[in-house]
């Protein structure tokens, strides 16, 4: 009953906001806890079909529906000689196995004097933890903290919030971002929902894979790329709970910042027991609100970071 009552006032709210957008009024119907509490109820009608045997598989039906949209990869391929923080080593790779040459002699034997063996292609991968698109877990800066093995998989499907800076950051590449820039997000979108994964989009990204560009330094070797701000970090995990935060630049902190090896930023960020993602790309290729980030990683026991794979879900 009281999911049938929920259902109700989600049709109720569908209603008011088509009166809205007739009178072309914004309305952020999503992003609303009455939205929230619409998809809640629909889960749980689901679930309660599932009992009467209505339908056992509710959540097939779910990944149905989320096949059927649009995937944006948010993530750089990684390779030896891509851009990294000045202090890591390159990656390495070895193939140590490789593929047995065709029995029947139909092609030329491909063997490879260094391998270990053959029957099929392995490869041996040196790099630090912080390579390519990565997750930096509180315990990266913060000793006692969570390492990646500690991430919760809750953490990893989250509402997916772009606060989309790229103008700002053509014109000033030492554009730190703003508490006003956040809330005219929320103005234009309804509240931040707790839980999100919450990225800033620079178009930094474009730079890829040219580590000078990235860097952008001057004759003085000073760094010149945008970065967050301790307001809108505060705002963001304090206020607004949100889950965690990315950006495409390779740090939290701003080029101008990081150039005095002050990183008080990103220890603020990890110091709050949450994880960052850091050198994202394609974020001009997903909507501003709606979409669902999908942050994932392998599981290094006490790891200190790792690559990741993230992708959005766009409506």
């Amino acid at each position: 009953m009281q999911n049938e009552t929920t259902l109700k006032r989600c049709e109720d709210a569908r209603a008011l906001e088509k009166l809205r957008e007739i009178k072309g009024a914004r309305f952020s119907f999503v992003q609303s806890a009455v939205g929230v509490r619409c998809v809640l109820a629909s889960l749980s009608l689901l679930v309660s079909s599932a009992a009467f045997g209505v339908d056992d598989k509710p959540l097939w039906q779910i990944q149905k529906a989320l096949a059927s949209k649009k995937y944006v990869d948010l993530t750089h391929e990684f390779a030896p000689g891509i851009p990294r923080w000045p202090g890591f080593p390159d990656e390495t790779r070895k193939t140590i196995y490789w593929y047995d040459p065709p029995k029947d002699g139909s092609a030329v034997a491909d063997k490879r004097a260094d391998a270990m063996g053959s029957g099929f292609f392995a490869e041996l991968f040196t790099h630090v933890g912080q390579w390519g698109t990565h997750v930096d877990p509180p315990a990266h800066f913060i000793k006692g903290l969570r390492t990646v093995d500690q991430i919760d998989p809750k953490e990893m499907i989250l509402p997916l919030v772009v606060i989309d800076v790229h103008e700002e950051a053509a014109k000033n590449p030492d554009y730190t971002l703003s508490l006003d820039r956040v809330k005219k997000w929320e103005k234009d979108h309804g509240q931040i929902p707790a839980g999100a994964f919450v990225a800033m989009r620079t178009d930094w990204s474009k730079r890829w894979p040219d580590a000078a560009r990235m860097e952008n330094k001057d004759s003085n070797g000073v760094a010149h790329y945008p970065g967050w701000s301790l307001p809108v970090l505060k705002y963001l995990y304090e206020d607004r709970k949100i889950t965690a935060s990315g950006h495409e630049t390779s740090d939290t902190d701003p080029g101008l910042a990081t150039t005095k090896e002050d990183y008080s930023l990103e220890t603020y960020v990890l110091g709050t027991n949450h994880y960052q993602i850091e050198l994202l790309t394609n974020l001009d290729q997903v909507s501003e609100a709606g979409a669902i980030a999908v942050v994932t990683f392998p599981k290094p026991k006490g790891g200190s970071g790792f690559p990741a794979r993230v992708f959005a879900i766009v409506p």
